[in-house]
C-alpha cells in the first residue's frame, strides 16, 4: 500500500491507496481542496467533519447533472427519437390506409 497526503482546506490528510494509485488521490484530494472555501461558507464556518460534508454534497450534484447529460457519442436525444418514431408510424399508418402492403 502506498500513503499519500492531501491537503483539504487547512489540513493534511494521509490516506493509503493501492501502489500506482497515488497520482490519482493526489487529483481526488484537489477536487476536494477546490470546493473547500465554498463548503466551508454553506456550512456557516462551522467544523470541519459540516464543510466536508457540504464538499459532499457538491460532488454528489455535479456526478448527478453528469449522469443525466447524455453520452458524448450520443449524436440524437431519446426526445427527438420518439418524435422520428411517431413519425415513422403515422407514415406507416397512412401506407396501410392508401393499401400499401
Amino acid at each position: 500500500m502506498a500513503e499519500v497526503t492531501i491537503q483539504v482546506g487547512d489540513r493534511p490528510h494521509t490516506v493509503y491507496c493501492q501502489e500506482g494509485g497515488e497520482a490519482r488521490v493526489r487529483m481526488l484530494g484537489q477536487m476536494l481542496d477546490q470546493r473547500w472555501s465554498a463548503a466551508l461558507r454553506a456550512s456557516g464556518g462551522h467544523n470541519g467533519e459540516r464543510a466536508l460534508l457540504f464538499v459532499a454534497l457538491m460532488l454528489a450534484d455535479a456526478l448527478e447533472e453528469a449522469e443525466r447529460r447524455p453520452p458524448a457519442g450520443a449524436a440524437v436525444s431519446e426526445a427527438a427519437l420518439a418524435r422520428i418514431a411517431e413519425r415513422l408510424e403515422g407514415l406507416a399508418d397512412a401506407l396501410d390506409e392508401e393499401g400499401y402492403p
